[in-house]
């Protein structure tokens, strides 16, 4: 028998309610840690192909995941403090509109309210329930005109789980030339394709596919990305 993702008793919903999640940092760790093992050994693939020392593999493959990390955690913070500023614009926006010309937020309010099934008296009542309070009103009006949450992003940590998922599965390609592994190079072919898969395994655990087919498929774009890679190399292997 299937059983409900979560309790609904009164003190249940009280407390989910009071603390929602927003939109989590999931997306943030999954491209980061997709964007690390591609880049990685997208490295690894091209210089390998290039028949160039091991040496040359880890100098290479660390400065990406040092540098392209931090790169990549830095473009994560500003596009969502850039997505945190437009809410707050907007926010300042609608606060500016309910106090200039409170008459016409109502109408939209009730336009936003009868979308969602509520009609007659029960529509008056809940126009001016939610009239009173001046915060659930701007609230309401983010989400009904612009499609925005009541919960805030946080750019420095969708910052640092974007660089701490970058930093875990972009080092996973140079593990068997940082341990001077023999057969190195297959050997971080085998982990790196089944770090894609991993993370394409975890990912269904959010997602309505089957584990084995979000694994085929994050493994698939990463392996592309290392087959053009490690072609590309062998363009310049004299």
């Amino acid at each position: 028998m299937d059983l409900p993702e979560h309790g609904h008793s009164q003190a249940e919903i009280d407390a989910r309610l009071s603390a929602p999640r927003g939109r989590g940092n999931l997306g943030d760790a999954v491209y980061g840690a997709i964007d690390g093992s591609v880049t990685t050994f997208a490295i690894v693939a091209g210089v390998a192909g290039a028949g160039l020392p091991p040496m040359i593999i880890v100098a290479l493959g660390v400065a990406n995941v040092l540098s392209d990390g931090f790169s990549m955690a830095a473009g994560n913070y500003s596009a969502t403090k850039a997505e945190l500023d437009d809410t707050r614009r907007l926010r300042a926006v609608e606060e500016r509109h309910i106090r200039l010309d409170p008459e016409g937020e109502r109408r939209e309010l009730r336009a936003i309210l009868s979308q969602k099934g509520l009609s007659g008296e029960t529509l008056d009542s809940a126009v001016d329930q939610i009239a009173s309070h001046r915060a659930t009103w701007i609230d309401t009006m983010l989400e009904g005109e612009y499609g925005i949450g009541s919960v805030d992003p946080h750019p420095l940590r969708a910052a640092l789980v974007t660089f701490a998922a970058f930093l875990l599965a972009g080092i996973v390609p140079l593990i068997p030339f940082l341990l001077s592994l023999g057969q190195s190079f297959l050997i971080s072919s085998v982990l790196t394709l089944t770090t894609f898969f991993a993370i394409g395994t975890a990912k269904s655990l959010w997602s309505l596919s089957p584990w084995w087919r979000s694994g085929l498929e994050t493994l698939a774009i990463g392996g592309t990305a290392a087959g053009i890679a490690y072609w590309a190399g062998t363009l310049f292997n004299v």
